[in-house]
């Protein structure tokens, strides 16, 4: 039994927007994770890159359950002593909405060179304009 390897054809990668208003940040970040992999393609292989590109808009607008607002907190470490900084989720949806997107996708990805190379394929923006009308990207449902 030999190994079947998909013929990854880069030029057919697809783009898809994905407006992030008054859905779950958890629930969103899954299904961008997929799209950014490929596996919602038959052609999905765990090692290859096949997914495709997603441009989520309204990042500020995504919801969080509970009390998460208030009490979830992003741990960032400069290095130095006592450069511990943190950060509600209030904090971080105020200085720059994009972060909390980009942070729940990359903890869902591979934390190796396949995983930096599939967030490159992840455009996030607040407010509902993007850079990439001329990629034609076509609009992605996503169930809360």
């Amino acid at each position: 039994m030999k190994t079947y390897l998909p013929k990854v054809n880069l030029d057919a990668r697809k783009w898809h927007v994905v407006d992030a208003e008054g859905k779950v940040l958890g629930r969103l970040a899954v299904e961008v994770a997929n799209v950014l992999r490929g596996k919602n393609k038959p052609i999905y292989t765990p090692h290859l890159d096949a997914g495709d590109f997603v441009v989520v808009i309204n990042a500020e607008k995504v919801l969080l359950t509970g009390k998460k607002e208030t009490d979830k907190q992003y741990m960032s470490y400069s290095g130095w002593k006592g450069g511990e900084k943190h950060q509600t989720v209030a904090q971080v949806r105020a200085r720059h909405p994009e972060r909390l997107i980009l942070h729940a996708v990359k903890g869902m990805i591979p934390k190796n060179r396949l995983g930096d190379a599939l967030l490159t394929k992840l455009k996030v923006y607040k407010g509902n304009q993007h850079p990439h009308g001329a990629q034609q990207p076509a609009p992605m449902t996503i169930n809360n």
